[in-house]
Parts: C-alpha cells; structure tokens; sequence
C-alpha cells in the first residue's frame, strides 16, 4: 500500500512539471515516466534536466510508435545500429548516476542486439542489469593484484590532482560560487568518469547541477542540537 502511495504521490509531482509545456500528453507521458525506477524519478523531480531527456526520450518514443510501420521484431532489430542503441542506452544508464555510465554501456552492449532491444523497453530489467555490472565493476576494482597496486597508486594520485586543477577552472565558469565545494565532489568520482566530463562539456554541466543540488540538499537538512 505504501509503495501505491509513494508512486501516486510522485505521479501527481510529475504531472505538475510536465502539464505546462505538454498540456494534451501529460497523462501519458507521466505514465511513461512511472515506469522508471522510484530513485531515477526522484531524481528527475530535483534535476530539471534530466527530466527534460527523459521527456525527449518519451516524446520520441511516442512519435515513433505513432509513424513508423509495422515490422517484424527482426526486422527491427536489424533496422537499428549499435551507435544508436549505445546512445539509447547510455542515455538511460546516466540517470542511475552510479558514476560508471560508460562502462556499463559498454558491457550490456556486449550483448546481442534483442537483449539489448528489451533492456530499452524493460525499465525493471534494465534496473537489474545495471545493479548486476555495478557490482562487477566495483568488486573488480576492490581487488586489484599487488602488482597493479603498487604501479597505479602513485600515477592515479598524480592523475586526480591534475584532472582537479582543469576541473576547478571549468567548475568556476558554470557555477563561480560554489566551485571549490562542487569541484571537490567531482574528484569523489572514478578516474574514468573524470576524464570523461573533462571532454564532454554537456556531461560536465550535468554532473555540476547535480553536485549543487546536493550540496543544497545537504545544507537545507536541520542540524544536530550540539546545546
């Protein structure tokens, strides 16, 4: 009952985003939306840009059930590129925000094009996957071989400081008063997250809205009474 009430509740907020720039899809696109995991619509709810992807997405998806023939599942499946599925997908693992969105990707891609087709349209699957390479990626790399230790410790510390000085003075253009709180979020990240927000300055403007947003989350809780 709780979990009916919880997903009424988060609707209804949807609804009230998404009804003043679509009026006549509202209902449906909020139904759409709903499918998605409780965590990944919460987020959505605090990150207006990440609510307008998932509506791009959704109209998208619409559209194209409204104007494309009928075909066969193997027809579809050979109708689509692997750059478009990759981009399908990276989209939708990116708001899980687990910090490894590129190398799950690149894992579930690994898959055949039907498995990969179901995960686009089978949000409680496509969960499921994530969490299981999550697991994978983090266990891997809470296990690194003495040798691999000893040689990366050094460099990877060389690395982060590096990527946080060009990360400070990117930070400071997009969000000037918070930049040193915000960047030294960022850092929090993997090594291979990092380098890539340096190059992709969308993934970059993303990461800091979020990083505000939590920063501004954190603040707004009640302190302890330390009298």
């Amino acid at each position: 009952m709780d979990n009916e009430e919880d997903l009424e509740s988060l609707g209804e907020k949807l609804y009230t985003l998404i009804y003043p720039k679509h009026a006549d899809m509202a209902s449906k696109l909020t139904g759409m939306l709903l499918e998605l995991p409780g965590a990944v619509i919460g987020q959505m709810l605090q990150d207006e840009e990440l609510l307008t992807k998932a509506l791009e997405r959704a109209l998208a998806a619409l559209h194209s059930d409204n104007t494309s023939k009928p075909q066969s599942h193997a027809d579809d499946v050979d109708s689509m590129s692997s750059d478009s599925l990759g981009e399908q997908l990276y989209e939708l693992i990116n708001l899980y925000n687990t910090g490894y969105t590129q190398k799950i990707t690149g894992m579930l891609l690994e898959q055949e094009k039907k498995v990969v087709l179901q995960l686009l349209s089978d949000p409680v699957l496509l969960e499921e996957k994530v969490n299981m390479a999550l697991k994978t990626l983090q266990d891997s790399s809470c296990r690194p071989s003495q040798e691999e230790a000893c040689a990366s410790d050094g460099s990877d510390q060389d690395e982060v400081e590096v990527i946080g000085e060009k990360l400070f003075a990117l930070v400071r253009d997009i969000e000037p008063a918070h930049c040193a709180d915000i960047t030294g979020m960022l850092l929090e990240m993997d090594l291979g997250t990092l380098r890539q927000i340096l190059s992709d300055r969308n993934m970059l403007e993303v990461a800091v809205l979020r990083a505000k947003s939590a920063r501004e989350n954190a603040q707004s809780q009640p302190q302890p009474d330390t009298n």
